[in-house]
């Protein structure tokens, strides 16, 4: 495994390694991260590692997706066992750039979508997806994935580069890979590390509350989607520090929100999100439905 922090030569490797696979058409996997990483992340090079030849790993905490007053400077970061991680997974090659090797000038060029970006994360957040799908198309460009691998956690992000791939044509796959979670039922995430005992303990709320809007979907044909949003509520609320941002049922992929009146039961790809605040943490969560699912454990 090869540690690179260039674009030239992290260019150069993948081009290298095409061409030593014989006939140069070998598959290139990529699982863009900020680092930190967890068994989440690993998850996902797992994911990369089955269905790819090559499989490339970057770790760039993107500061032009962070707003004025987030975390950007105290974002968890820890180099050293990031890259044991991924040398456990049989990663080819980790790209770790600088972000003066990625916005050498200040940035006049962004990619952006619009409509799906703002709701739910979006609309608390504002400016974080044109971040996100600048740094994602710069990385795109860079790599040259066939395949490109991301985390259902964070469901609208897969939503949003989907839609940036498809209407820019660009020439690789998108890979939603399922949410990973701890024994209790937290979903993994690198913010994690900012809770305290007693907001990671209330943080389960988020879970509970997806697994009771689930078992009340499945058992009850008549539910509306104003009930699924006032049982959400209802369930996180009863934790004393838990403050909500959003608890939202949607269609998906458009994230189109379902009107108060209109039953879930039976719908197809039905996204149930939450964003929630323990002090200064933001957690995400969700759980996404189909028509003839049956019962999932969260």
């Amino acid at each position: 495994m090869k540690v690179i922090r260039t674009i030239s030569e992290v260019r150069q490797e993948i081009s290298r390694l095409r061409q030593s696979s014989g006939s140069g058409e070998a598959t290139v996997g990529f699982v863009p991260t900020m680092g930190y990483l967890h068994e989440g992340h690993a998850s996902l090079m797992r994911a990369a590692k089955e269905q790819s030849d090559i499989v490339v790993l970057s770790i760039f905490v993107n500061p032009i997706q962070f707003g004025p007053n987030e975390d950007f400077d105290s974002y968890p970061r820890d180099e050293a066992r990031d890259v044991e991680t991924a040398r456990l997974q049989g990663v080819d090659i980790v790209f770790i750039p600088s972000v003066s090797e990625m916005y050498p000038e200040p940035t006049q060029t962004t990619v952006s979508v619009s409509q799906l970006t703002d709701r739910l994360c979006g609309a608390s957040r504002p400016g974080h997806f044109d971040g996100v799908t600048t740094v994602v198309s710069k990385l795109f460009n860079i790599v040259q994935p066939q395949r490109a691998f991301f985390g259902m956690k964070d469901a609208q992000q897969v939503a949003v580069i989907q839609q940036m791939v498809n209407d820019l044509n660009m020439a690789v796959e998108i890979v939603p890979c399922p949410i990973v979670r701890e024994s209790d039922g937290l979903a993994l995430s690198s913010r994690n590390v900012y809770l305290s005992g007693e907001q990671r303990e209330q943080a389960l709320v988020l879970s509970q509350a997806l697994r009771v809007a689930q078992e009340t979907i499945d058992t009850n044909p008549s539910v509306t989607a104003a009930d699924i949003r006032e049982m959400l509520r209802k369930v996180i609320q009863a934790s004393p520090l838990a403050v909500i941002d959003y608890s939202e049922i949607q269609a998906f992929p458009s994230l189109q929100p379902l009107a108060d009146h209109e039953m879930v039961y039976g719908r197809e790809d039905v996204l149930i999100a939450l964003a929630v605040k323990f002090g200064k943490t933001r957690l995400i969560d969700n759980i996404k439905l189909h028509k003839s699912e049956v019962l999932s454990h969260v």
